[in-house]
C-alpha cells in the first residue's frame, strides 16, 4: 500500500497525551521512559499528568509531542505497518525523520527539546505573535501582508489548506494584516497564544543555534522520503533534510502543497500519528475523498489498524 504517515505539532498536545497507550502497551510504555532517561526530567509525568500550564511550555510541548508519537509508531511498526512516505507539521517534521529512520528517538527528543528552549528565548528577546486568517485566497494573505509590513515584520507561516493560513511576526505588524485580512473578506482573523513569532525572521537568533546542535546530532539517509516543510517537495539524503530543518524556523511550513504532492504521488492513505486530530481535519478540507485515519489511543489505533488490514497492537503489558 502507498502508506503516508504524518505527525502533528506544537497545539496539538493536551494533558493525559499518551498515557493511555503506556498503559497498555509496553512498547509505548519504553518510549515514554526512553525520553525520561535522555532528558534528565520526568517528561512522562508531565504529559500525563501535567498541569497544562507546564505542557504549554514550549520546552516541553515539543518534546512531549514527539514522545507520543514515536509511541504510536512504535505500535504500528509492530503490526506490521510501514510508510512510503513521511511528513510532519513544524516540529512534526523530527517525527517524521525518526519514522524514516533519519533520527534514532533519544537523539530526536533531545534535539527538540533544544529547539524549544532556543525559541523561547528568542520569543523573549524578539517579541512576536501568530494569527490564524480564515477565508482569504493565497494572494489575499500576502497582498495583506505586503501592505502592513510599514508596522514591522509579516508573513504567511504556516500554508495549511485552502482559506487556513497562519501569519507570523512582530506585533503591530500582525495586529495590521489582520485588520486588512478582515477588510479583504475574511472570516475569522484570530490572534494565536503562542511564546513568540515562530517561521519567520524574528527566529533567526533561535535558528542560529539549532543550527549548530542539528550538525552535531547524528542523521542517517532516509529509508523512506520525508516530504519537507519548507519546499513541499521529498527528500532522502542527510545533507538535504539537514539543510531544510535548519531553514524550517524562518520559512513556511507549506502544509497543503505537501499533501498535494503526496496525493499526486498516487498515496492511497494516510495516517496521523500522535495527539489530536488536526492534520486530519486538514487533509479532508485539502483533499475531502481521501482516505486518512488518526491513531492516538488505543482505540483510535486498533481502529487504523483494522482499516488498514493490519494485525492487532502489540499485545498488552502490565503498567
Amino acid at each position: 500500500m502507498n502508506l503516508a504517515f504524518l505527525f502533528p505539532g506544537q497545539g496539538a498536545q493536551s494533558v493525559g497525551m499518551g498515557r493511555a497507550l503506556a498503559e497498555r502497551y509496553p512498547a509505548a510504555r519504553e518510549v515514554f521512559e526512553a525520553a525520561d532517561r535522555a532528558l534528565g526530567f520526568p517528561l512522562s509525568r508531565v504529559c500525563w499528568e501535567g498541569p497544562g500550564e507546564e505542557l504549554r511550555k514550549t520546552v516541553h510541548t515539543q518534546p512531549a509531542l514527539l514522545t507520543h508519537s514515536v509511541a504510536v509508531l512504535r505500535l504500528v511498526e509492530a503490526a506490521g505497518l510501514r510508510p512510503s512516505w513521511t511528513a510532519g507539521h513544524s516540529l512534526g517534521e523530527y517525527s517524521a525523520c525518526v519514522a524514516a529512520g533519519v533520527l534514532e528517538f533519544e537523539d530526536a527528543v533531545r534535539l527538540v527539546h533544544r529547539r524549544g528552549e532556543l525559541m523561547h528565548r528568542a520569543g523573549l528577546e524578539r517579541p512576536g505573535t501568530m494569527a490564524a486568517l480564515l477565508g482569504l485566497s493565497r494572494e489575499s494573505v500576502e497582498a495583506a501582508c505586503e501592505e502592513a509590513a510599514p508596522a514591522g515584520v509579516v508573513r504567511a507561516a504556516n500554508w495549511n489548506a485552502p482559506g487556513q493560513v497562519v501569519i507570523s511576526g512582530e506585533i503591530p505588524a500582525v495586529e495590521r494584516a489582520c485588520e486588512l485580512a478582515r477588510a479583504r473578506g475574511a472570516k475569522r482573523a484570530i490572534r494565536l497564544e503562542v511564546g513568540g513569532a515562530f517561521h519567520s525572521p524574528l527566529m533567526n537568533d533561535a535558528a542560529e543555534g539549532l543550527s549548530e546542535w542539528i550538525d552535531r546530532t547524528p542523521f542517517r539517509d532516509a529509508r523512506c522520503p520525508v516530504v519537507l516543510n519548507v519546499s513541499a517537495e521529498p527528500a532522502t539524503r542527510v545533507a538535504d533534510i539537514r539543510a531544510a530543518l535548519k531553514a524550517q524556523l524562518l520559512g513556511a511550513v507549506r502544509w497543503e502543497d505537501s499533501v498535494r504532492f503526496l496525493i499526486g504521488c498516487g498515496v492511497e492513505a494516510f495516517v496521523e500519528l500522535g495527539s489530536g486530530r488536526v492534520l486530519r481535519g486538514l487533509l479532508r478540507s485539502i483533499a475531502p475523498e481521501a482516505a486518512v485515519w488518526n491513531a492516538e489511543d488505543p482505540e483510535s489505533l486498533q481502529s487504523a489498524l483494522n482499516a488498514l488490514g493490519a494485525g492487532q497492537a502489540p499485545a498488552t503489558g502490565s503498567a
